[in-house]
């Protein structure tokens, strides 16, 4: 084998060019815009999981309350686990109770409510309805 071929094609087979690394670049960019934004959306679902489940534990809550008592006077909404980027808060009388969880943080304006007659609703930046809406532009 003659040396002279043998550097020729060393030298031109010899690593990518800039365009091929562009090229790959462009590829993990493309990706990554949809990716991102998907996974956000993903981890907020997660997050409204946690505070619609934590409005169903305390709407039983409130309702083993007034078996035993007759009225929802006197009923504490502190939630065994508190959502994440959640505020629970309660509003109540002898007959009536509204449970709420408003979004804080990355979650700002998401709002879910729970009644005594199992009403539920929910606002999010981009919809609401009479049901708890867990997707990002979903409706009841």
């Amino acid at each position: 084998m003659d040396c002279r071929e043998f550097n020729c094609r060393l030298n031109s087979d010899s690593g990518f060019s800039l365009i091929e690394l562009m090229i790959a670049v462009a590829i993990i960019g493309v990706l990554s815009a949809i990716a991102v934004p998907a996974y956000q959306d993903y981890v907020k679902r997660g997050q409204i999981t946690e505070a619609t489940s934590t409005l169903s534990e305390l709407r039983t809550r409130a309702e083993q309350w007034f078996a035993d008592r007759r009225t929802y006077v006197g009923f504490s909404c502190t939630p065994t686990q508190a959502p994440a980027k959640f505020t629970v808060t309660c509003a109540s009388d002898v007959n009536t109770y509204t449970l709420t969880a408003t979004g804080t943080g990355q979650m700002d304006g998401y709002l879910y409510t729970i009644n005594e007659t199992n009403a539920k609703s929910s606002t999010t930046p981009n919809s609401s309805g009479a049901c708890w809406i867990t997707k990002n532009g979903g409706s009841c």
